[in-house]
C-alpha cells in the first residue's frame, strides 16, 4: 500500500505541473470528428447553426460534402439524423446540450432510441462552467434525460484528449450515443496512451479512506482535492467515470468495499445524474456505504465566470475536500 501511495503522490504532483496544457473538451470533439471522418466515409455531421462553437466547423472544412447545416431546427435535425442512420450513415449531431437532448428530447426518444438508430448526439456547453451565457444555456439536466432512455449510451469525458477518444469509440459502436462536453478550457491530464473504453472507469489515484467518482472536467478538481487531502494524511481513490451509461458497477463496488465512503462529483443537477446512477448501483448491488453528492443543488445557474460559478454552487476542489471530510465522518459514525 505504501508503494501505491508513493506512486499516486508522484502522479498527482506531475498532473499539477504549472505548465500543464489547457484545452476545451469541445476542441477534443472537433479533433475526433475530423479523425473519424478520415477513417470512415459513412461519418456525416449535422449542426444546428453552431458549427464554430461546437467545433463541427473543423469537420466541414475537411469534408464539406458530408456536412449538413440544419439551422435552428433541432427537432428536425434529430429526425434527419435518424433517417441517415437507418440508411447506413453514422451521423453526429452537434449543438448545445440545452437544445439536444433538451429541446428535441421527443425526437431523440422516438426517432432515434426507439428505433435503436446509430446516431451520435453531441451536447456542447454542458454544465455550469458555460459561465456568462447564463441559466438558459447551462445544461444541468442532460445526463438525467439521456441515461433514462433505452438503447442510449451516455459519455461525459474529463478532458480534450479523452473527448477525442470518446468520439472514436462512439463511431465504432452500434446504437445511440450521447457525448457531453464543455465550453471553457480545462487541464489536459490524460495522454494518447491513457486507456479509454466505453463502460470502463479509469482509476487515477489509489486511496483507502474515501473514493471520489467523477465525470467531465470536474475530474481534475477531484484530483486537486485528493492532492490537498493527501497532505493531511487522507488517501482518496479518484475514479474517472467517463461512461455514465453503461456504468462500471464493478469499479464502483470495489471502491465502496475498499474505502467505505463515496463522493460523487459532476456539473449536473444533484438529482438524476452520475450521483444517482452510483447510488442506484450501490443500493442494488452493494455495499451500501455513506455517499455525498457534489453537484448542482436543485437550482438554476446564473451568469458569471466558470470558476466563480463552480465555487458559488459548491462544485470546486474545496467543495470536494469538504465532502470527503463529511463522508468520512459519517463512515466513522
Amino acid at each position: 500500500m505504501l508503494m501505491k501511495a508513493l506512486r499516486t503522490a508522484r502522479l498527482v504532483e506531475t498532473l499539477f505541473a504549472k505548465d500543464i496544457a489547457q484545452r476545451a473538451t469541445r476542441d477534443g470533439y472537433g479533433d475526433g470528428l475530423v479523425e473519424v471522418g478520415a477513417k470512415n466515409p459513412n461519418v456525416v455531421v449535422l449542426c444546428g447553426d453552431l458549427k464554430e462553437s461546437t467545433r463541427a466547423e473543423w469537420f466541414e472544412k475537411k469534408y464539406p460534402e458530408r456536412f449538413v447545416e440544419c439551422g435552428i431546427s433541432e427537432q428536425n435535425m434529430a429526425a434527419m439524423a435518424a433517417g441517415l442512420a437507418l440508411s447506413g450513415k453514422i451521423p453526429f449531431v452537434a449543438t448545445y446540450a440545452v437544445f439536444c437532448p433538451g429541446r428535441n428530447w421527443d425526437q431523440v426518444r422516438i426517432s432515434i432510441c426507439y428505433q435503436n438508430a446509430n446516431v451520435k448526439l453531441s451536447g456542447a456547453h454542458a454544465g455550469i462552467s458555460v459561465g456568462p451565457d447564463g441559466a438558459t444555456h447551462q445544461a444541468m439536466e442532460d445526463i438525467a434525460i439521456t441515461r433514462v432512455l433505452p438503447n442510449m449510451t451516455v459519455i461525459a469525458p474529463c478532458d480534450a484528449e479523452e473527448t477525442r477518444k470518446a468520439v472514436h469509440a462512439a463511431a465504432e459502436i452500434r446504437g445511440p450515443v450521447y457525448l457531453r462536453f464543455a465550453r471553457h478550457k480545462t487541464p489536459v491530464f490524460t495522454t494518447p496512451k491513457t486507456p479509454f473504453r466505453i463502460g470502463k472507469a479509469l482509476v487515477l489515484t489509489e486511496g483507502s479512506d474515501a473514493g471520489i467518482i467523477a465525470c467531465g472536467p470536474i475530474v481534475y478538481s477531484a484530483l486537486e482535492a485528493a492532492r490537498q487531502l493527501s497532505e493531511k494524511g487522507i488517501g482518496v481513490r479518484v475514479i474517472d467515470m467517463a461512461t455514465v451509461k453503461p456504468l462500471d458497477g464493478a469499479t464502483i463496488q470495489k471502491a465502496a468495499w475498499d474505502t467505505g465512503a463515496i463522493v460523487t462529483a459532476e456539473e449536473h443537477q444533484r438529482h438524476g445524474g452520475l450521483g444517482g446512477a452510483v447510488a442506484e448501483a450501490l443500493t442494488s448491488q452493494g455495499p451500501v456505504v455513506p455517499q455525498e453528492f457534489v453537484a448542482m443543488p436543485d437550482h438554476f445557474g446564473e451568469s458569471g465566470q466558470p470558476d466563480e460559478l463552480l465555487a458559488h454552487y459548491g462544485m470546486d476542489a474545496d467543495a470536494l475536500v469538504a465532502a470527503v471530510h463529511r463522508v468520512i465522518k459519517r463512515k466513522r459514525g
